[in-house]
């Protein structure tokens, strides 16, 4: 039953209406029945004060006592009472008073004995008010109140009754608590209508989230979740549209990836196997070994670094990249990095300008990792450079950090390229690789990578035609460190 959220929801909605309609009724219920027996109780009273100062200033008098009877009597008709006089004197012993219409109804409870109750209020004094007195005699209902009669001297003289038939009220009570049920019935019927519909369109978001997502576990990328307002079901259903489209570029990515780099290890291999089968079986002469044996070499090398990048990128991918900080020359690690680039430098005919800050800053950071940052920026720089084209290597100090900057003057990166530079698996093909080089796109991945385990951040702008510009950001070292020279 409470599999579903619709199930929980309606559940724990359809309850709370219930218990608070519930308590509403009751509680009105109760108004009613208090004031209804409050007024009459009230009013019973009023009566038997205005009766009991009848009887003692008339009804002991002989000659006025008819006129005492008859009122009396009207009172009973009035109310459709029974009134009982019972006096201490024996000379005017037990009067009861009610009417004739009304006697099969009143002569079984004027039969009652209640002397106890005329005993307890003449001892007393004052008034009372008993519920259902003649509870074992009478069908109905009844209320009573009971009057000590007291003389004008402050003699007590007897005790007076009137009982009254309470039907009425409690048939009027039964009919406001059904009334109270039906309105309670006509609400609950109402609210789960209500309930249900905005039950249904609260969960029918997350179900059709849910039944796009088992779509989208079965491999189905191209499926997303409807989006409507902006409740926080809709902000969901809109993240989980971002995720599903990174994950989608990703698995292209990840598909493009395996392909190239399929297409990137089968070409060196293919090319490697057949230069060693040609020398085996004689097709190449001994003599031209060494030729051979020089470009079996740079595939080998080739296939190397491309191998050594995969496993960098997976390392600091699976958080096994330990960040170990120590203070360095920034400005000292960059020249060292250019001397290894010199001749692909010069191989090119660059023109290198170098603008380090004067202040030679300590950073804090790994020097290893920097080093690598600054060998594949340059190394990415140099390849989409053409002859005689500008590298330019900057560093600016800044309160915090310092900030380097790696820019050339070579064809650039499109637009429509530029937001996916940072990618993992980007092909550098895509980013108009000059033709002749080759590449897996893991160089710039991984720069990104390591610039973000540091806490740092790297920008990029380029121009088609101008060139390309990376900055990143390195933490200065405290004031107080000592630097460690660089390697290289």
């Amino acid at each position: 039953m409470f599999k579903t959220l619709f199930a929980k929801m309606l559940t724990i909605y359809l309850a709370l209406i219930l218990a608070l309609l519930t308590l509403l009724g009751v509680t009105i219920a109760s108004i009613f029945k208090a004031q209804y027996v409050h007024e009459r109780e009230n009013e019973l009273i009023r009566e038997a004060d205005e009766l009991c100062a009848v009887v003692v200033s008339r009804y002991l008098d002989p000659e006025k006592r008819p006129v005492a009877a008859e009122q009396l009597a009207n009172s009973a008709r009035k109310y459709d009472a029974l009134i009982q006089l019972l006096f201490i004197d024996k000379t005017y012993g037990k009067a009861s008073f009610f009417d004739e219409s009304s006697r099969k109804k009143w002569e079984e409870c004027d039969e009652a004995d209640i002397s106890r109750e005329a005993e307890e209020i003449m001892v007393r004094g004052g008034i009372e008010t008993i519920n259902n007195m003649f509870a074992g005699t009478a069908d109905f209902r009844t209320m009573t109140v009971k009057h000590s009669m007291v003389d004008s001297w402050g003699n007590t003289i007897g005790a007076f009754f009137i009982h009254v038939d309470m039907s009425d009220v409690y048939e009027s009570l039964k009919q406001v608590y059904m009334d109270v049920i039906m309105s309670a019935l006509i609400a609950v019927l109402f609210a789960t209508l209500f309930v249900s519909y905005i039950t249904g369109k609260m969960s029918k978001p997350i179900t059709d989230m849910n039944n796009t997502v088992n779509l989208f576990t079965k491999g189905n990328f191209d499926v997303r979740a409807n989006v409507s307002g902006n409740d926080e079901v809709a902000q969901l259903a809109r993240s989980f549209n971002v995720m599903a489209g990174e994950i989608t570029n990703l698995e292209k990515a990840r598909r493009s990836f395996v392909a190239n780099v399929s297409h990137e290890l089968r070409s060196p291999l293919t090319s490697m196997r057949g230069f060693l089968e040609a020398m085996q079986d004689g097709t190449i002469p001994p003599e031209e070994f060494p030729k051979y044996f020089e470009i079996v070499l740079n595939e080998n090398k080739r296939m190397t670094a491309m191998v050594n990048d995969l496993l960098d990128l997976a390392r600091i991918e699976s958080s096994q990249n330990d960040v170990k900080k120590t203070a360095f020359d920034i400005n000292s690690l960059i020249m060292n990095t250019l001397i290894t680039f010199e001749a692909k430098i010069n191989a090119k005919n660059i023109d290198v300008e170098i603008k380090l800050c004067d202040s030679a800053p300590l950073v804090y950071a790994d020097q290893n990792q920097i080093t690598q940052v600054l060998h594949n920026l340059c190394d990415n720089a140099i390849k989409f450079l053409n002859e005689n084209g500008r590298l330019t290597v900057s560093t600016v100090a800044e309160r915090e950090c310092v900030r380097v900057t790696v820019a050339d003057n070579g064809k650039g990166i499109s637009e429509e390229d530029l937001p996916y530079i940072f990618d993992r698996f980007y092909k550098a093909e895509k980013a108009h690789t000059p033709s002749g080089t080759s590449g897996t796109g893991l160089g710039l991945s991984i720069v990104k990578r390591i610039i973000e385990s540091h806490g740092e951040t790297i920008d990029v702008s380029s121009e088609l035609g101008k060139g390309t510009s990376f900055t990143f950001t390195v933490m200065r070292a405290p004031d107080k460190a000592k630097a460690v020279k660089p390697r290289g």
